[in-house]
This record gives C-alpha cells, sequence and structure tokens, in this order.
C-alpha cells in the first residue's frame, strides 16, 4: 500500500535572520534618532503616552519611572543593536519580541511600521526559538541522512514553519488591503493622488528633490505613473503566495525599491525597514539561505576538514562545496 509523506521544512536559514536584522535597525532607529520628548507626549483627545491602560500596561516604559525613559531608551537600542548582529537568536528572540511591543505599544508617534515591527518579531521569536544557531547569518548545518531527527527538533520546526506562513498570509493580506483600499478614491482613480500627497505638509516630497520629482508630479502622464504602479505592485505582492518561486525572486528587488522610494520621498524610514523584512519573509522559500561570503568561507573549511585524509592513507580529492540546504523533516 502506498502512503503519501509530508515534509517540514527547517525554517533556520539566514533570510528570516535579514528579517530580524532589518526589524531591528528599524526600531533601534526610532528610539535613537527620536528624543524621549517626542516619543512621549500628550496627544489631543486621548491622553498622555505611554498610556500604561489594559495590555500596554506591561510595555517596559510603564515600568519604570518617566525620568529614566532616556536611559531605557538607549539600553533597548543596545540590545536591538545585539539582535541585529544575528548573536544567538534564541536566547534574544523574546527581547527583541518585547521591545517591538513597548514601542508599539508606548510611543505618541507610532505607525504602520511600529503595529508590522511588533507582529513579525513576535511571529520570529517563534521561530528564533528554535534557532540553536550562534548567528542567525550561519548556513545551518545538514543533518547526516541517517541521524534520526528528535521530536524536539521536529516540534521546533513545526512551530518555526507555522510561523514564517502566518507571516506571509499577514503580508499577503497588508498588500491586498493596502491597494484595493485605494480603488474607491477619485484621485487613485483618474491618478492624481501622487499629486497631492507630493505636496503634503507632512509626507510631501523634500525640497532636495524637488528639481527631479516636480517635472514628474506636474505631468499628467507621469503623476499618472506614480500613481498607479505602486497600486499595480501591490496587488502582484498580495498574490505571490500564488506564484512560482521564480516570479516572487523578480518581485522582490521590486518591493524592496518600491518602499525605498516611500522612505526617500515620504520620511517613513521606520516603515521602509519593516516591510523589507516582510518581503523577505514573503518572497523567499522556507528556511532559505543566501550565499553570503562569510557562509562561504565557513562551507568550505567545513569541507576541507571533512575530506582531509587520515594518517598513512591515500589523500581523497575533495568534492567541490555546494551551497547547504536545509533537510526536510518527515514527521
Amino acid at each position: 500500500m502506498l502512503t503519501r509523506t509530508r515534509s517540514i521544512p527547517l525554517p533556520w536559514g539566514n533570510a528570516y535572520g535579514l528579517a530580524r536584522t532589518l526589524l531591528a535597525l528599524g526600531t533601534a532607529g526610532t528610539l535613537a534618532f527620536s528624543s524621549t520628548a517626542t516619543l512621549f507626549r500628550p496627544v489631543v483627545t486621548i491622553g498622555e503616552y505611554p498610556l500604561c491602560q489594559g495590555m500596554t500596561a506591561g510595555g517596559a516604559f510603564c515600568l519604570v519611572p518617566r525620568g529614566q525613559f532616556d536611559l531605557l531608551r538607549w539600553l533597548s537600542v543596545a540590545v536591538l543593536l545585539v539582535v541585529a548582529s544575528g548573536w544567538r537568536p534564541r536566547i534574544t528572540a523574546l527581547p527583541h519580541a518585547y521591545i517591538s511591543f513597548s514601542v508599539f505599544s508606548g510611543i505618541a508617534i507610532g505607525d504602520g511600521g511600529d503595529q508590522i515591527t511588533w507582529i513579525l518579531s513576535l511571529l520570529l521569536a517563534l521561530i528564533a526559538l528554535g534557532d540553536g544557531r550562534r548567528w542567525h547569518w550561519q548556513t545551518p548545518a545538514v543533518p547526516p541522512a541517517d541521524e534520526p531527527i528528535t521530536r524536539a527538533t521536529r516540534g521546533w520546526a513545526l512551530l518555526g514553519t507555522s510561523a514564517w506562513t502566518i507571516a506571509r498570509l499577514q503580508m499577503a493580506f497588508l498588500y491586498f488591503q493596502a491597494s484595493v483600499a485605494k480603488l474607491p478614491h477619485t484621485e487613485w482613480a483618474d491618478g492624481s493622488a501622487m499629486y497631492y500627497w507630493a505636496n503634503n505638509s507632512s509626507f510631501g516630497f523634500p525640497e532636495w528633490l524637488r528639481p527631479l520629482t516636480d517635472p514628474v508630479v506636474y505631468s499628467p502622464v507621469g503623476v499618472a505613473a506614480l500613481t498607479w504602479l505602486p497600486v499595480a505592485l501591490e496587488l502582484a505582492l498580495a498574490a505571490a503566495l500564488l506564484m512560482p518561486q521564480r516570479r516572487r525572486w523578480v518581485l522582490l528587488p521590486l518591493g524592496i525599491a518600491f518602499h525605498l522610494g516611500i522612505a526617500v520621498l515620504m520620511g517613513l524610514w521606520s516603515f521602509a525597514f519593516a516591510m523589507w523584512a516582510g518581503l523577505f519573509l514573503l518572497l523567499t522559500p522556507i528556511g532559505h539561505s543566501f550565499p553570503l561570503p562569510t557562509s562561504v568561507r565557513t562551507r568550505k573549511r567545513a569541507t576541507v576538514s571533512a575530506s582531509a585524509p587520515a594518517k598513512d592513507s591515500a589523500p581523497a580529492t575533495p568534492e567541490p562545496a555546494v551551497p547547504a540546504s536545509p533537510r526536510p523533516l518527515v514527521p
């Protein structure tokens, strides 16, 4: 009788590590380049931040006196830089998620990027808790085919893969909502929306770029393209999970360039870092590892060491090193 088996990929490649680094750098930038008085201030009709009500009372900035906010802010930056370095993901997973929650729930000027960072850092913590590597940049070692897989490894792999899948669905829904929410508005339908955004007093294009952007913004064809192309790209990203992997690789640089443009033109840098992290989770295979130079050197050393001849034995011809890929687990 034939039976069908389903494999669980090992999620601990450096692609998810890159997403962790981007999220940590985005939050660290918000804390480092914004003063305490800017981050924590009264908001009309709401109150003084942090509000410390309900679940938000558990945030770090609700647990210390206001006079110690500066110290806590810089301690948080230090922890986030350790997270961004990739050191011991299993140890830094929960502190990263907690700081992301504390920033999102505590600051008065939070935006969508802070919310996305909190959600993704929590999901990535579920992956990182099963990651026993020293650095999340390392290419994971491929277990020998005859080495039994422990039940604990299976459990962590299933948890991590599930969290990555939820993050993918979250990003796909986010792009779908961002695109379809624009369609009922006349300015987006007729192609003039970016004219108004470019001249917005808060998010308008910077003056130093006006010589380059004004000819586009004040051109009917240019402003229509600037308005409709982002909607089309967001729709494509929303449908990415329905596409083969080769098309997702094409969408990845387009999405990165898209959010870089938003960051440069509108100043939303923390939002860009959060969305870049989400793009790597959405568009790369689960457990993917990019061929980083350090991991390549590590693999070469491991190959030479493994193929070194024993004493008094004939020299062996070393096989060329090939990129390692995580071995799927079969439950």
